[in-house]
């Protein structure tokens, strides 16, 4: 039974959407952790939740609300520099607004529930062959420019004082970075949501960051952790027909508390050094 299943093609888009876009969020998220800006993309999921409720008021694809949203917020909040890290309140005051405007869309939309339930929770299993090229351009150009820019974004990331001194364009590269997050987070959506986009973008980053402090290798378990994170929440998922996106978070979130409590098991002062860097 599970096996004629897996063979559908629906289930097979969703495998292949999954996994690319848990390669692209977990490289994304491990500079969102490094850089304390895990709110910053929290706030986006939220603003493109305004962008997807105008979409589809006025009859068009919510995937390009979210984009256009996203983006835009993202090159606002990059223009910051370095200086994002303090700008909470300015952030979340911009997420309340944009909070307010997709209720507002809502309430002016009444046609269907279904499509609102979708964006807010994500909709893996209607990924179409079309979204799936999509996605692969999209995740492709995001991965290319983020390895172009590698080296002076780990180092503008580690540390943002002594890169300025050495010549690194921080505007730039933050301005960039955040283009980038906003593509992340406008492809994640599709698969956990807008209120479940952490489960993607930061938690894997931070498991990782928690065994590792070497990027490459912190990056590849990233990687592999939300592999494994996607495949077993679709594998849950067709097996109890309960949502993709639940078993995506709640594997994450286990995961990640299970990553934090062994790292202070085996290393205490190294962990508390990292908690303190996070803040």
């Amino acid at each position: 039974m599970m096996t004629a299943l897996l063979r559908q093609p629906f289930v097979e888009n969703a495998f292949i959407a999954g996994t690319l876009i848990a390669v692209a969020s977990a490289v994304v998220g491990y500079f969102v952790v490094l850089r304390g800006q895990a709110f910053a993309a929290h706030a986006l999921s939220h603003i493109g939740f305004a962008g997807a409720t105008l979409a589809v008021l006025i009859g068009t694809s919510p995937l390009l609300g979210i984009s256009w949203f996203t983006v835009a917020a993202a090159l606002a909040m990059g223009a910051f520099g370095k200086r994002i890290r303090g700008r909470d309140v300015e952030i979340g005051i911009v997420l309340a607004f944009a909070l307010g405007l997709g209720v507002l869309f809502l309430k002016l939309y009444t046609r269907s529930a279904s499509e609102t339930a979708s964006i807010l929770f994500g909709s893996i299993f209607s990924v179409t062959r079309a979204n799936i090229i999509g996605t692969i351009i999209m995740g492709c150009a995001s991965l290319l420019l983020l390895a172009a820019i590698f080296r002076p974004l780990l180092f503008s990331s580690i540390d943002p004082e002594a890169a300025e001194t050495r010549g690194v364009p921080i505007k730039p590269l933050s301005v960039l970075f955040m283009f980038l997050l906003a593509i992340t987070v406008a492809e994640a959506i599709q698969v956990v949501g807008i209120l479940l986009v952490f489960a993607l973008i930061v938690a894997p980053a931070s498991i990782a960051q928690h065994i590792t402090r070497k990027p490459f290798s912190a990056i590849a378990l990233a990687v592999a952790l939300g592999i494994a994170f996607v495949w077993c929440g679709l594998l849950l998922s067709l097996a109890t027909s309960l949502p993709v996106s639940f078993y995506i978070a709640a594997l994450a979130a286990v995961s990640y508390f299970i990553a934090v409590g062994l790292s202070h098991i085996v290393r205490p002062h190294a962990a508390e050094g990292r908690e303190h860097t996070c803040r």
